[in-house]
């Protein structure tokens, strides 16, 4: 059995948001319990606004949760920490500087100097496959190609998880599936425990060793992906049995979230 790497146990999350003089509890988060092993990879989907992207940010310790626990590795998260990277949809890369010095950036900040800066930088690089990109800047990277880098720079230092806030969403049908393809390839290389948050079921189930469909501030359902590791055809699995069947099972807890929704 595999260790858990993440832990929610019954987390919720309430903001107090001012409209009008008067102060609303807005609930994103009800009692929350789901676990995570490792090296494994899940995916939070579900409606706008069902708490998927609060979670992922409590997790990170951008949010503070107002009740429950989260752990990683069997610590308590309390702030950011290095124990975690975080991927946005959007790279987030700083302008002035070139791939490869965005990627050093996160390194320096950890305390990381001299050679092994450099050449831990360029290995990362070079695992997202942009050994040949390290001195151009942000602008003269495609969108792939600048996730390409955040996903380098948050791997970079070396986390106990990786998460991801719809990281392939603002790209093309064709980049996305090309990027999903090395994700797969990248955590098969590292063993990284990975938590990804997704709008889109295709990718939620081509990624996932589970998917948590959430609805309301709550754990739906948690199924199960019964899909062959490692992943490497995805236009064949696409088409495959298992594929649709697995696809089908999602489709339909995610229609009855919808349907409790309204």
């Amino acid at each position: 059995m595999s260790t858990n790497q993440v832990s929610f146990t019954d987390v919720s999350k309430v903001f107090a948001l001012r409209v009008d003089n008067q102060v609303q509890k807005i609930s994103a988060l009800k009692s929350v319990s789901f676990e995570v092993g490792q090296s494994e990879i899940v995916t939070l989907i579900g409606p706008s606004g069902c708490g998927k992207t609060t979670a992922l940010r409590i997790l990170m310790g951008l949010e503070t949760a107002s009740r429950g626990n989260v752990m990683v590795a069997g610590k308590m998260v309390k702030g950011c920490g290095y124990d975690r990277g975080l991927v946005f949809q959007h790279a987030e890369l700083l302008p002035w500087l070139t791939a490869l010095q965005n990627i050093m950036f996160g390194l320096e900040l950890k305390g990381m100097r001299g050679a092994e800066l450099k050449d831990t930088a360029m290995r990362y690089l070079d695992l997202v496959g942009l050994k040949d990109a390290a001195n151009r800047r942000p602008y003269q990277l495609s969108g792939g190609m600048k996730q390409r880098v955040g996903i380098a720079r948050a791997l970079a230092i070396d986390p106990e998880v990786l998460l991801m806030d719809e990281p392939f969403g603002a790209l093309d049908a064709q980049t996305r599936e090309s990027l999903q393809g090395e994700l797969l390839e990248i955590q098969a290389r590292t063993k990284k425990t990975i938590v990804f948050v997704t709008h889109d079921l295709d990718e939620a189930v081509l990624l996932a060793d589970r998917i948590i469909v959430m609805r309301g501030g709550s754990v739906q359902e948690i199924i199960k992906v019964d899909l062959p590791r490692p992943r490497g055809d995805l236009g064949t699995l696409r088409g495959s049995k298992e594929f649709a069947e697995t696809r089908y099972v999602v489709w339909k807890a995610l229609h009855n979230a919808n349907e409790q929704r309204h």
